[in-house]
C-alpha cells in the first residue's frame, strides 16, 4: 500500500512540475497609486500562477518600485519569486508610454538570457512587446507581452506585424500575450491561426463594465494568448473574475479595469 502511494505521489510531482500556469494581466496604470492592500490583494492573485506577465506598468517613478514591492509580498507568501521590468516603451506620445513585466517562481522558471523589447517595428507599433525566454524542464518557450493601443485607434494596425515574428525568431517558440484590445475573432489574427497558433479564450470577455447590469459586469473580449500547437500541449485555460471580491465594480476598478486571463500547458 506504502508502494502504491509513493507511487501516484511521485505521478502527480512529475504532472505537476510538467505543467505551467501562465498568468496575463493588465494592471491599469500599475504604479504608486496602488496601495499596500491593493499590491496584497494582486499578491494573493497571481501566487499560485508559475509565470506573470503584466501590462501597463507606469514608466515614470513608481511602476518599478511597485512591481519590486508586488515581488517582495509573493516572496513572503512562500515561494521564490524574481522579476524583469522592460525599458519604457517608445511611444509616440509620452502618455501612452509603459513599461512591461514578467515575475516568475524561481524553482520552477529560469529566465535565460537578456529580455528585450521588439525594436524592429518600434515605429509600427506604439508600445512595442516585450520578449523573455524562459526554460522550463529543459525545454523554452518565448513570451511576447503586448499591449496594443485603444480600440478607437484600430489596434490591428499594430498587431498586423505579428505574423513577421515567427519568421523573425525561427528557432523560438513564441506565445503572444496580453491586451490586444481586439477580439481573437479578428481577422488580423487569421495569418497567426494559419501558422498553428490557436487563442487560449474564446468568446470571453476580459474587462469590466462601470456597472454591472443584469448580474453582466464584462465588456469586451480584449485579452488572450496565442500559442503554438505543434510546440504546446494545451491543459486547460480561463479567467480570474476578481471582481466578485468587491461590493461594487467601482472598488474592483481600483485594482484594475481588466480581470486576469490564465493558460495551463506543457511543452512538447
Amino acid at each position: 500500500m506504502k508502494y502504491i502511494l509513493s507511487l501516484v505521489l511521485l505521478f502527480f510531482t512529475v504532472l505537476s512540475f510538467s505543467q505551467t500556469k501562465l498568468l496575463s494581466w493588465n494592471l491599469e496604470n500599475f504604479g504608486k497609486s496602488k496601495s499596500e492592500s491593493e499590491l496584497n490583494f494582486i499578491a494573493n492573485t497571481i501566487l499560485n500562477y508559475d509565470i506573470v506577465a503584466l501590462q501597463e506598468v507606469v514608466a515614470g517613478y513608481g511602476g518599478a518600485q511597485a512591481v519590486a514591492k508586488l515581488t517582495m509580498l509573493l516572496n513572503e507568501k512562500g515561494a521564490k519569486w524574481d522579476y524583469s521590468i522592460s525599458n519604457p516603451t517608445s511611444s509616440t506620445s509620452s502618455h501612452k508610454v509603459e513599461r512591461y513585466a514578467f515575475l516568475w517562481k524561481t524553482s520552477k522558471i529560469k529566465l535565460k538570457g537578456n529580455t528585450w523589447l521588439e525594436k524592429q517595428y518600434h515605429l509600427e507599433i506604439d508600445r512595442e512587446p516585450y520578449f523573455a525566454t524562459f526554460e522550463i524542464n529543459k525545454k523554452t518557450i518565448t513570451l511576447v507581452n503586448f499591449h496594443a493601443i485603444t480600440k478607437s485607434k484600430q489596434p490591428e494596425t499594430e498587431i498586423k506585424y505579428f505574423k513577421f515574428l515567427p519568421a523573425e525568431y525561427p528557432n523560438l517558440n513564441l506565445v503572444f500575450m496580453g491586451d490586444f484590445n481586439c477580439p481573437q475573432s479578428h481577422t488580423v489574427f487569421n495569418p497567426l491561426k494559419k501558422m498553428g497558433y490557436a487563442p487560449i479564450l474564446q468568446n470571453q470577455k476580459t474587462t469590466l463594465k462601470q456597472q454591472c447590469k443584469n448580474d453582466i459586469c464584462l465588456a469586451s473580449e480584449f485579452d488572450n494568448m496565442f500559442y503554438k500547437t505543434s510546440t504546446i500541449e494545451f491543459m486547460n485555460s480561463g479567467i480570474v473574475p476578481f471582481h466578485k471580491n468587491f461590493n461594487s465594480l467601482k472598488e474592483a476598478r481600483r485594482i484594475s479595469d481588466h480581470i486576469p486571463i490564465w493558460f495551463e500547458f506543457s511543452l512538447k
